[in-house]
């Protein structure tokens, strides 16, 4: 954001989020993700800002997940890459799918968020599919063109994205999709690197074999940790997000021997450790971003979990690091 000029406290603003949320530590919802890409368009005024945002980075600023499609051995085995482990830093789905394209062999590459519940921000779609479009043109060191770009959003025409996609684009499309010729799949990386794939592609495949194999209250525990700093969610939001009915969660939290109210205890107490652990932030702060009403329920339930206020538990913690590094 700061390299396009926007700061981040104003998209935070913006967005109306909390200007705290990146000190949390905790991935963000999909609703918080899709405001703040309305944020960036409010803000940029720039219809195309989520090409932008992309063309202009740099591969190495990509997280791992990321980065190994950019080292495959060709365009179709960095897709196959960036749809498998992209599930590690979002909860959105590339579905690659095999079709006809006025005669020739097409691939077309479309986008499903599993806990949306409204349609995905044009900003959004463009930062996904400029990385399609990049993974293409750099893993190739060639002029990957596109067959057609189909877009949902309303309008006529964008001059800007024809020239960045070097193809038709069609908008007030049924959804978005970058259609492929299947031929391009095929067109090797020179920079493939097998040595880097093989040191990076067992951590990558073991990170999500981890989070699959989490229990059901496990994730809501992630769940929760991720929504209170917005707000207190409730059973029916959580379920929601997990793209299941509030009846189905309960019944299989239960399942499990847990209740949700004890599973919203467990988030609330290692969100307060971590915010805790933060010497900069305070301790009504603290209980406000946990969804305590005030410090005094705070501080009368973290007593409840450890036997200690916060701020003795930050002082013993405080002491174990000094005593550590000596």
């Amino acid at each position: 954001m700061e390299a396009i000029g926007i700061p981040p406290s104003a998209l935070l603003r913006q967005a109306r989020l909390p200007v705290t949320l990146p000190q949390t530590g905790q991935a963000i919802t999909t609703a918080q993700y899709f405001a703040l890409m309305r944020a960036l368009e409010a803000l940029s005024g720039d219809p195309a800002v989520g090409l932008h945002i992309v063309r202009g980075a740099d591969t190495a600023v990509h997280p791992p997940s990321t980065l190994a499609a950019f080292y495959a051995r060709d365009l179709r085995d960095g897709l196959d890459r960036l749809a498998r482990f992209k599930r590690l830093c979002t909860p959105e789905i590339l579905e690659v799918t095999e079709g006809l394209h006025g005669g020739l062999r097409s691939s077309s590459v479309g986008m499903t968020w599993l806990h949306a519940s409204e349609a995905e921000p044009s900003a959004s779609v463009d930062a996904t599919f400029s990385t399609l479009m990049e993974l293409a043109r750099r893993g190739t060191v060639a002029d990957v063109r596109p067959l057609r770009v189909d877009l949902a959003r309303p309008g006529l025409r964008s001059a800007v994205h024809e020239a960045y996609f070097t193809a038709p684009v069609r908008l007030g499309a049924p959804r978005n999709l970058l259609v492929f010729d299947a031929a391009d799949l095929d067109r090797p990386f020179p920079g493939h690197n097998p040595e880097l794939l093989a040191m990076l592609t067992p951590a990558l495949g073991s990170e999500l074999e981890e989070m699959q194999a989490r229990s059901l209250s496990e994730q809501v525990v992630l769940e929760l940790k991720r929504s209170l700093p917005s707000g207190r969610p409730d059973v029916s939001k959580v379920a929601r997000r997990m793209g299941m009915s509030e009846r189905t969660l309960q019944r299989r939290i239960t399942d499990e021997g847990h209740s949700f109210r004890e599973l919203l205890i467990e988030a609330r107490r290692e969100l307060g450790h971590r915010f805790l652990s933060d010497g900069a932030m305070e301790l009504d702060e603290i209980a406000f971003l946990l969804g305590y009403q005030d410090a005094t329920s705070f501080h009368r339930a973290f007593r409840e979990w450890e036997g200690v206020t916060p701020a003795r538990w930050r002082e013993l913690r405080a002491g174990e690091a000094t005593l550590t590094a000596h």
